[in-house]
């Protein structure tokens, strides 16, 4: 396998607001463990932190810096539930559907839980909106808001129509909407990087600039880097490595998606409360949608338009103001300050990837857009297994997942054709 070379963060507004500049070492050398957790994003930062407050000696290893990845450049959207809900109770009837209640909002327990136990400032807050940009749309949202109610979730959601919507946000583009005061947003970086202090003071041996070039479960797993290799009971593949190690199993699961998010300058108090004055995350309904949010520090900052081409806009910013601007024309006169993206995993089906490779060997990855929950959430069920506690994972390992033929020629061309007509029926 090629080497890699590592790369620090991308130029975002949060790599510029970060208040942990920690650098680990490189691997150099033998050394061994309980787990090696391969990714420092949130999948295996989480899976190390919570191995290592279970008792577990742990080797966290990095191809670039901690939060490197979709975990420190995404929208900071923390949303209730995982994708590809309807699949998992399709396949998995009852169960599924039991699986799918009770994991909702574990991502938000354990997140919560961590930021007041080892004080990680992340600008973490509450209130999270799906609004309907199209009216048939809406009619879907009421009958998910009933179901939530008739659950017993009533008490955190809220049933917001179109005529009371502007008393919520500042735009006149959509229908109504739901709101869910479980859920919330938060600043990615600060909280993974958090998490990752809290790990090495429990013990967990961090690596960054450290490329894994081979790994292999079974009796004696093993991973190697470039100038070192990790000896460990078990070997855990966080984040989206899609088939890089070669395991069939991983073939044609995921595409790379690019998506991309600007920041504008601070806004004034008087802006922020005319276009968003209960500080919530928000998402369109919209396969091919559109998320945003403000910042701590009142900046709009506004993701989405997905790119399933490998090619990014030559400009970011130009690209994705003037939707901005068609939602909030109170924005029109803003500054962008920031401007990046990157790529995330879609994965086909859209469940997320929790399974054995190999005995001993196991991946976690694919969230398909809800990876701040999602990847907390499959943390504890495959560090659950790792300890002998299986319920939850073997569902997981039971889903069928779909694969696109001939992903590796021809993927993102077939996907482009498939978003494509997502984005007609966007428009109707």
């Amino acid at each position: 396998m090629l080497a890699v070379t590592s790369q620090d963060h991308i130029q975002s507004y949060y790599a510029a607001t970060v208040n942990d500049r920690t650098r680990y070492p490189a691997l150099e050398g033998t050394v061994k463990a309980d787990v090696c957790v391969v990714g420092g994003g949130f999948s295996g930062v989480a899976t190390a932190l919570t191995m290592a407050e279970r008792g577990r000696s742990v080797v966290l290893l990095e191809a670039n810096r901690i939060g490197w990845g979709a975990s420190g450049r995404n929208g900071g959207q923390m949303i209730g539930g995982i994708s590809g809900e309807a699949t998992i109770e399709r396949q998995l009837g009852k169960a599924g559907a039991k699986l799918v209640r009770d994991i909702r909002y574990r991502g938000h327990d354990i997140i919560e839980g961590r930021v007041a136990k080892y004080g990680i400032a992340c600008d973490l807050k509450h209130g999270w909106m799906e609004v309907a940009a199209r009216p048939r749309h809406m009619a879907a949202l009421r009958a998910h808001f009933d179901e939530r109610v008739s659950e017993g979730e009533g008490d955190h959601l809220e049933l917001v129509e179109s005529e009371d919507l502007r008393r919520v946000l500042g735009t006149s583009v959509y229908h109504g909407g739901f709101i869910d005061r479980r859920s919330g947003h938060l600043h990615g970086l600060n909280l993974c990087l958090g998490e990752a202090r809290a790990a090495a003071d429990l013990g967990v041996k961090i690596f960054e600039d450290s490329q894994v070039v081979a790994l292999e479960g079974g009796a004696k797993p093993w991973v190697k880097t470039e100038r070192g290799r990790v000896e460990a009971g078990t070997v855990v593949i966080g984040g989206e490595i899609f088939d890089r190690f070669g395991h069939e199993r991983l073939k044609g699961l995921m595409l790379p998606t690019g998506s991309y998010i600007i920041a504008t300058e601070p806004l004034s108090e008087a802006v922020v409360a005319e276009i968003n004055p209960q500080d919530l995350a928000v998402c369109d309904s919209n396969v091919v949608l559109d998320y945003y949010r403000l910042s701590a520090d009142r900046r709009m900052l506004f993701g989405g338009r997905c790119n399933y081409s490998n090619r990014d806009p030559e400009d970011i910013g130009a690209s994705m103001r003037p939707r901005m601007v068609e939602i909030f024309p109170q924005l029109r006169h803003s500054k962008i300050d920031f401007a990046w993206g990157g790529r995330i995993a879609i994965v086909m089906n859209r469940v997320p990837v929790i399974e054995h490779l190999e005995p001993n060997l196991y991946v976690l990855q694919g969230y398909s857009g809800h990876g701040v929950n999602a990847t907390h959430i499959a943390a504890e069920i495959v560090s659950d297994a790792i300890c002998g506690v299986t319920e939850k994972f073997d569902l997981f390992d039971r889903i069928q997942h779909t694969r696109l033929p001939l992903s590796d020629l021809f993927g993102n061309q077939m996907l482009a054709l498939g978003m494509l007509y997502y984005r007609l029926r966007d428009l109707f």
